[in-house]
């Protein structure tokens, strides 16, 4: 690495070097805008390191002059490519020179922590401009040599996930083209964050507290101004939703704080309740960035996009721009739409978009990815023939993500207008691990390609037989009986919850049960319903199998039996719908009653959305009636979701519940008044809400004071895993996911455990001394 090229000192014939997000950067603040200083390493540097790559594999070996021409829609073999690549690249060594030469130039900012940001150039003569924004995401870390050495392998290896290489194939640019320079900066806490979009007339300015990592991810609704270009006035401001923020880890002194797993730079923290109510830019800050942004048309034109932060120097706010774009020309054959990815996996196929979702169509095409406004349950026996799910509404636990997840196919949620922007017959990309749609105007594909789709599934969990033994029970959420082979051999300890509603779906061909029952059908309905609920007893026995009673809501099936209901939000489900018609509940009790008969003693029953102890007392003395207690190891349990819960837990236990498993979607959205339809809301008021997580120890404890179980079977341990510490650390007895989380969710546990164990040693050593 022969030098360092500091943004002071970046020159023209240096862009194709440093990457245009350094050149731009460079460019304003030779001329005194506010920019954080900086250097870049440059792209020759990243040509160097995959030459002194040592490996035998003659792919990364020949990598610096490799076009990597790949076949993308076998996104199987791109994935393990691009596996391969980086694992190769974030286990090989930086030379120390190099690692020593930036802590060094690091060290003149007298900083703690530094922020590594990817700038691309492409080298190539074409006249498409290539929107790269977002490919690739920024890194933090301490300002040491291993955090340096960590975090420049991290940058460089995502030029080299399945992601990238798609985009660059699609693009048809060749990977020796692509010129990958980083930019180090010094990093501090920041007192506000945000972007300043500026196109004449009208600009538009978002704001968050702290740095601005929870609005590129999308967990905040930032504050908005609506700025009018020629005059500079203020023409509309709105207030957001601003929850929770990021900071360096150096700052101790803030409310609720927790570090961000796999950034030990990071912070997470919840903002006092006062302070969402406030706007994150203060006046003064506010027409500081008016200014400024007046001031760059003069450098950059009429249309840009700069992101900036407010820092505390000295007592007084300072404004810094942190990234400049131009505009970029649209690229004819690569359009990306984002939303929420809510079931994971990459699939390829022809989209089918339907307009009205009041009107479910009788049939589907197979093998579509189903475009739509939202999706209910009764969709399930149409999902099953769709390889792939865009939704307009709804969000990591909506119906439409939870069949997603039960179905195996890849979804993405929560993408606005996504029923008009994307045509009907159109071929798209959806990544359900990043929450991403690609419409691909690929004009050389072949008519049969183009109906043909190209899934890539969620891996099977596949779990080392060297993991460590864990305390804390870990079981399966499960509804369809084509899953029990593939689920069983997993490293749970049984079902934790068998959603009987889903499982029921196609059978059930649209109908409620109330029109078997009247159309004189109850023992073809009591026959079938036996016989599937006997299939998921004998694939998990002798491992429990929680069965949760019908939950459906009013309007969930098409063909209800009450056509007149209201569309509620809530309608007229769980147990309370038992008490109103019981020849259903008794039915469904009477399947698993024959399920016993036919010597399945591992079958127990979880009442849902239970409201009140009478309406447990009346479904307690029914189980009672029909025989299921007359089995020793039967078990009725109810769900923890309505907060109702929190207050009389005791009469429940009192009154005869065995156990409860927390509900993690019903609890969440009753206590926060959120839909949980709605993602855009529930991105930022989800289950790591403080009074949510007070509300999940408060039962746990409360359990563990009654003596009994204390189960968690809701989205939350899967979607946010951080959390999984604290509820070891409450005492949980057991933790119920969907069978793709089961690896990641037995991970966690063990290293919750082994934190616990390693503590408790610790304060027993301290004790002893």
């Amino acid at each position: 690495m022969e030098k360092l090229y500091w943004l002071d000192q970046i020159k023209l014939q240096d862009r194709a070097k440093v990457g245009d997000k350094a050149f731009y950067l460079s460019r304003i603040r030779q001329r005194g805008y506010p920019v954080v200083p900086g250097f870049v390493v440059t792209e020759e540097v990243l040509r160097l390191f995959l030459e002194s790559l040592n490996s035998s594999e003659s792919l990364v070996a020949n990598l610096p002059n490799s076009s990597l021409h790949l076949d993308v829609a076998n996104w199987r073999q791109l994935q393990q490519m691009a596996s391969r690549l980086r694992q190769e690249i974030t286990h090989a060594t930086v030379p120390a020179q190099w690692v020593e030469t930036i802590l060094i130039a690091a060290r003149e900012w007298q900083t703690d922590y530094l922020i590594l940001r990817p700038s691309l150039g492409i080298a190539t003569t074409s006249n498409r401009v290539r929107n790269t924004s977002g490919l690739l995401d920024a890194g933090f870390c301490h300002c040491d040599e291993t955090a340096i050495a960590h975090t420049l392998k991290y940058t460089w290896s995502q030029l080299f996930r399945a992601r990238s290489l798609l985009y660059w194939q699609r693009m048809g640019v060749n990977l020796q083209e692509v010129n990958l320079a980083i930019l180090v900066q010094p990093v501090q806490n920041a007192i506000a964050s945000g972007t300043l979009h500026a196109n004449s007339p009208d600009w538009k300015i978002a704001a968050t507290w702290g740095l601005g990592v929870a609005l590129t991810q999308g967990e905040v609704i930032p504050d908005t101004y609506q700025i009018q270009q020629e005059t500079g006035v203020v023409l509309e401001r709105h207030l957001g939703q601003k929850m929770l923020a990021y900071c360096l880890n150096s700052t101790s002194s803030l409310h609720s704080q927790e570090t961000i797993p796999d950034n030990s730079c990071l912070n997470t923290y919840f903002i006092e309740e006062a302070h969402q109510q406030e706007y994150a830019l203060a006046e003064e800050n506010l027409e500081q960035l008016i200014t400024l942004g007046h001031q760059l048309e003069s450098e950059l034109g009429k249309s840009f996009t700069i992101e900036w932060t407010i820092a505390q120097e000295d007592g007084n706010s300072r404004l810094y721009i942190t990234q400049v774009s131009t505009p970029q020309s649209t690229i004819p054959h690569f359009q990306f739409i984002k939303g929420v990815g809510a079931a994971r996996g990459r699939v390829t196929a022809i989209a089918h978009v339907l307009n009205n979702p009041q009107q479910q169509p009788e049939h589907l095409p197979k093998d579509i990815i189903l475009v739509v406004t939202e999706i209910t349950p009764d969709w399930l026996p149409l999902l099953q023939k769709a390889v792939g799910v865009v939704t307009v509404q709804g969000g990591l636990t909506s119906h439409g993500a939870i069949l997603a997840r039960e179905l195996g196919i890849p979804a993405v949620v929560n993408v606005a207008d996504a029923t008009i922007l994307i045509p009907h017959g159109e071929r798209l990309l959806i990544d359900g691990d990043r929450g991403e749609v690609y419409l691909l105007k690929d004009e050389v594909a072949t008519v049969e390609n183009q109906h043909q789709p190209s899934i890539v599934p969620s891996l099977s969990p596949v779990v080392s037989r060297q993991m460590p033994m864990i305390a804390t029970q870990l079981l399966v959420n499960i509804s369809q009986p084509n899953l029990i082979e593939q689920v069983q051999n997993l490293p749970v300890d049984g079902v934790g919850l068998l959603r009987s509603e889903l499982m029921l779906l196609p059978l059930l061909q649209g109908q409620h049960p109330n029109f078997w029952l009247l159309d004189g059908k109850q023992s073809q309905l009591l026959e079938e319903w036996t016989e599937l609920i006997i299939q998921f007893a004998r694939g998990f026995a002798p491992r429990p199998v929680f069965y949760r009673s019908l939950d459906w809501r009013s309007h969930e099936l098409s063909a209800n039996s009450s056509q007149s209901a209201p569309q509620s939000a809530l309608g007229d489900r769980g147990t309370f719908s038992y008490v109103r018609n019981s020849a259903v509940f008794e039915l469904e009790l009477t399947a698993i009653a024959n399920a016993q008969k036919a010597g399945y003693d591992n079958l127990h029953l979880l009442l849902p959305f239970v409201r009140s102890v009478p309406e447990f007392s009346f479904c307690r003395q029914k189980a009672e009636q029909f025989g299921l207690t007359q089995i020793p190891q039967f078990q009725l349990w109810i769900m923890a979701e309505v907060p109702s819960v929190l207050f009389l837990l005791p009469e429940y236990v009192k009154a005869g519940v065995a156990g409860i498993s927390i509900g993690t979607n019903d609890l969440t959205q009753l206590l926060l008044g959120v839909d949980r339809e709605q993602g855009d809301i529930t991105r930022v008021l989800n289950e790591r809400h403080p009074a949510v997580m007070a509300a999940i120890s408060q039962l746990i404890q409360m359990a563990k004071t009654a003596g009994i179980p204390c189960s968690i079977c809701g989205q939350a341990p899967a979607i946010y895993p951080e959390i999984i510490d604290e509820l070891v650390q409450w005492g949980i007895t057991s933790i119920s996911v969907e069978p793709e989380a089961v690896e990641r969710t037995y991970q966690a546990i063990a290293r919750a455990e082994q934190r616990i164990i390693l503590a408790a040693a610790r304060r027993q050593i301290g004790g002893s001394g």
